[in-house]
């Protein structure tokens, strides 16, 4: 007669020593990699819901693919991320952005940086990315099945899972990674929720501004580097390239102001006032000294002929006409009220943004699985034991410029690792 021990040991071995990784992003497929490179005994498969796989790098850097960010202080490469900068701090310790170019470099694929620090493949194709992922799966055998859903995830109670699909059908596995990417809606994450983990409300972090019928969109196409970005009534600034575009403001100042205050302005409703100075950090005793004296040594020399600041023709003009100044009359016109017209025009231009735009089509939230739900160490769900989690589906976002892509290298890395140990 069996022995409750013996039913145990019997339920046990009928689980298949399998990894399964559901998300097939960047996350996925490097968890997926290292998972099957730590243990060659390991079956290692990863499911993705829809018909194609690694989409997000496809079209990410304009379909060149921003790899990372060429930041190689660990302090500093955290504070990229408005949430998850302290955990994230202790996982770059174990995998980094000087680990990511070498393993890039050792499977013949080198990285460039730009000037403004983003790392590009040095083809500048996203394609050789992609291609060099699925190289490593198929070389370690990791099987890759399309168009399966995740409905359910069953935790036995001998240990192991049951997965539920969205045809009905059953997978069991011994441990899963989940790397499934963030979603627009909280219930996208209920399949999680179920599993007594707490979620974070999804909020977009990375948009550009809508300034509808504002006649500065006719400006669009001039970049100013750099320029401040405020967003009145919080404490929100930052200062960088700013882009005029057919629908408002973008370029990395104002992507960065939508990370950082992601949460802010979902609360309102993404209607408030944003504040420009394109002279950057100029103060205003400093400009007004330098239009006095322009206006002092340049009596009869128009105003629009010669402006100082080294500002786009086309934006001097736009900022003139604002101030209710004639670009075509004379320095000796311009009265010390109309001075401090212009000064307010280019330090404190202020424009009411309704409404946002997904940058490009690189959709990322803010919110996801708590971070406290899981340990960093091994990227191990503190609530289910054989869960671990990596990219996106964590409340975990940085700004643009790479750094969600090294925060889905980094903790697909260690969930791989740590997932592979029998």
């Amino acid at each position: 007669m069996l022995t409750f021990a013996d039913c145990l040991t019997r339920r046990k071995s009928q689980v298949s020593h399998k990894v399964v990784v559901i998300g097939g992003g960047a996350a996925g497929y490097f968890a997926a990699i290292n998972c099957a490179e730590a243990n060659n005994d390991l079956e290692v498969l990863l499911i993705e819901k829809s018909s194609k796989v690694l989409q997000k790098v496809k079209v990410s850097g304009g379909g060149r693919c921003n790899v990372g960010y060429a930041c190689f202080d660990l302090k500093q490469l955290s504070l990229a991320y408005p949430r998850g900068e302290k955990q994230l701090k202790s996982a770059f310790a174990r995998f980094s952005t000087k680990d990511t170019i070498e393993w890039f470099n050792t499977r013949n694929i080198t990285l460039k940086t730009e000037a403004d620090g983003r790392m590009f493949p040095v083809s500048d194709n996203s394609q050789t990315i992609i291609d060099c992922l699925e190289k490593a799966a198929k070389k370690l055998k990791v099987k890759v099945e399309l168009e399966k859903g995740v409905k359910k995830i069953i935790p036995n109670f001998h240990g192991g899972f049951e997965l539920l699909l969205d045809s009905g059908d059953k997978i069991a596995c011994h441990k899963i990674i989940v790397a499934s990417g963030g979603s627009a809606k909280e219930d996208g994450f209920n399949w999680l929720k179920d599993l007594g983990h707490r979620i974070e409300p999804p909020v977009p972090s990375l948009f550009t501004f809508n300034i509808p019928h504002n006649p500065i969109i006719e400006l669009q196409g001039i970049a100013i580097n750099p320029a401040r970005v405020r967003i009145l009534d919080t404490k929100l600034e930052n200062s960088g390239p700013l882009l005029i575009t057919h629908w408002g403001f973008s370029g990395p100042a104002i992507l960065k102001t939508s990370s950082v205050g992601a949460r802010i302005l979902a609360d309102k409703n993404y209607e408030f006032d944003v504040q420009i100075s394109w002279l950057d950090n100029k103060r205003e005793d400093s400009v007004r000294q330098e239009l006095f004296n322009l206006k002092a040594a340049n009596p009869t020399k128009n105003i629009g002929k010669l402006f100082p600041f080294n500002l786009p023709k086309r934006l001097n003009s736009f900022l003139l006409a604002k101030a209710k100044v004639d670009e075509g009359a004379n320095w000796a016109e311009v009265s010390k009220e109309a001075v401090n017209d212009i000064i307010n025009c280019l330090l404190y231009d202020t424009y009411h943004v309704v409404g946002k735009t997904t940058f490009k089509e690189e959709f990322v939230t803010c919110g996801g699985v708590n971070l406290d739900d899981v340990d960093f160490k091994t990227m191990e769900s503190k609530r289910i034991k054989g869960l671990y989690f990596a990219g996106e589906v964590l409340d975990i976002d940085g700004i643009t410029g790479g750094f969600n892509f090294q925060a889905a290298w980094t903790t697909g890395f260690i969930a791989g690792k740590a997932a592979s140990v029998a």
